[in-house]
């Protein structure tokens, strides 16, 4: 499943540095009391969404903002699965085919259909679960905790269904990973990630999966794209700088003025966009000091020019112990869902929360 320069760069080094590091220095003066979260100043009415299943994540809102589709590890199977579920109630309902990896799943602007990537075709599917199978009760036994890795599956491709039908429909057909595809608001084209030649990029294609065209040809990879609210922009992360540290990025969707938005010693990934205000955010980690970091959620306000993206001003949104990662935004822009392992066996599960922005914004 995610590189600015100059006076910017310096200045989200010094956010990340007076962030992460406010624990260290408080402890030149002692003290008894915990440090207030800054979660409520845009956070409200934090509330779990999930459960039941082993894990679940990557939510995203239907466009009226009453239902998720997500990705969930079901009890008795070994693969990631995509549902959808109310958010007033009710069970999730099954919308990918119950094999093989999926991941990515997607509204349509329309509310008709749901986008996602899926490997059910793999030739052998019954050896691939099996093997997984396999593995994960070996790490149980013994265990191991395997350290969290994305498959890059050759044989998955991007689909839609139909919700009234059930009509399944591929989108893609080359050989490799094709997948982490996104609507544009007004529904007719579709950003996505391809291995197809050799090296994970960003693509865009029309909604029916013609008129595919390469945006990104670095080496390293580009993925997680989504396009702005305009329709001119599309957001996606990258590790081109240093392999398995990745930075935010934006680019046309005519394939022109790229900008690096980010450019710290960390994992910045899955940005996403407001859908009526310039803000972006995602989830990041600093890994410019030894041990584990934490990962949470960071906004950023931008400046729109002719010829791109200007970063602005970095706010921390989350400050949990707890890792909370894939944020978005509801449609009205009011409510916020993201990822997180604050729950209470630890496992990921969606979260919903009402949002509040920066307050120089509401001024």
């Amino acid at each position: 499943m995610r590189w600015i320069s100059g006076c910017l760069a310096f200045a989200l080094t010094a956010i990340l540095t007076t962030t992460f590091g406010a624990a260290c220095c408080a402890a030149d003066e002692p003290t008894t009391e915990k440090p207030a979260s800054i979660e409520g100043d845009y956070l409200a009415n934090v509330r779990q969404v999930t459960s039941g299943m082993v894990k679940a994540g990557e939510g995203y809102f239907s466009p009226d903002g009453k239902t998720i589709v997500y990705q969930a590890v079901p009890l008795q199977y070994p693969f990631y699965q995509i549902y959808t579920q109310p958010l007033s109630g009710g069970e999730p309902t099954l919308i990918s085919t119950g094999r093989g990896r999926t991941t990515c799943a997607y509204f349509s602007p329309d509310a008709k259909q749901i986008l996602f990537a899926s490997s059910h075709l793999d030739p052998n599917m019954t050896e691939t679960e099996q093997a997984e199978i396999a593995q994960q009760e070996a790490d149980r036994k013994s265990g191991t905790r395997r350290r969290y890795s994305w498959d890059f599956d050759p044989f998955t491709d991007i689909f839609v269904k139909d919700l009234k039908s059930g009509e399944l429909t591929q989108l893609t057909t080359e050989k490799g990973y094709d997948a982490e595809g996104a609507f544009s608001k007004d529904g007719t084209k579709i950003a996505f990630c391809s291995n197809r030649d050799g090296d994970p990029d960003l693509y865009i294609m029309d909604a029916d999966g013609s008129n595919v065209k390469q945006l990104t040809d670095a080496k390293g990879y580009d993925g997680g794209p989504f396009i702005s609210p305009n329709g001119k922009w599309v957001v996606f992360r990258s590790d081109r700088k240093q392999e398995e540290f990745l930075q935010i990025y934006v680019i046309g969707v005519d394939g022109q003025h790229e900008t690096a938005l980010t450019d710290n010693v960390g994992v910045n990934w899955a940005p996403y966009w407001h859908p009526t205000k310039p803000y972006i955010i995602w989830a990041g980690a600093d890994h410019s000091q030894p041990g584990r970091p934490n990962y949470d959620l960071w906004l950023m306000k931008y400046d729109e020019t002719a010829d791109g993206i200007k970063p602005g001003k970095v706010w921390r949104i989350t400050d949990s112990p707890a890792a909370d990662v894939l944020p978005v935004f509801s449609p009205d822009g009011k409510k916020l869902m993201w990822t997180s392992t604050r729950t209470d066996d630890h496992s990921s599960q969606l979260f919903i929360a009402d949002f509040q922005l920066p307050e120089d914004e509401q001024k």
